[in-house]
């Protein structure tokens, strides 16, 4: 039996919590908190991102967030709290379960870039092209 992707939002949406832009400011100023972009670059690039954040594409998650991978990224440590971002929030959420399942607790959706900058959070600003 296959799944579609709807099912698998809804699951991952069962199992991350969504938090406010609010909530996530006040997470990032107690600490020990890892701020996680999983856009593509030329989203990133385009945009910025949120002041701090650590920009890891969806496609290479599970590689650096994973401590046996070769290409294991030293910013994951599952002590710390991950908030994880996208555009829309749609793949923060598969994000944030594809992290549950690696062994991460503390993980949590922030939704869409859009909203904290709506928010008033502070964005580091987008990279010149060629940079």
């Amino acid at each position: 039996m296959s799944t579609s992707v709807k099912q698998m939002l809804e699951a991952a949406n069962a199992a991350v919590p969504k938090i406010t832009p609010a909530e996530a400011q006040a997470m990032i100023a107690k600490g020990n908190t890892l701020v996680l972009d999983v856009r593509d670059a030329p989203e990133v690039e385009k945009s910025g991102k949120i002041e701090g954040a650590h920009h890891v594409s969806r496609g290479m998650l599970e590689f650096r967030a994973d401590p046996d991978s070769p290409y294991h990224d030293k910013n994951f440590a599952k002590d710390k709290s991950v908030i994880i971002y996208c555009a829309s929030g749609g793949r923060a959420a598969l994000s944030g379960k594809t992290l549950k399942d690696l062994g991460y607790d503390k993980v949590f959706n922030a939704g869409g870039f859009k909203d904290w900058a709506d928010y008033g959070g502070a964005v580091e600003k987008p990279i010149e092209p060629g940079m």
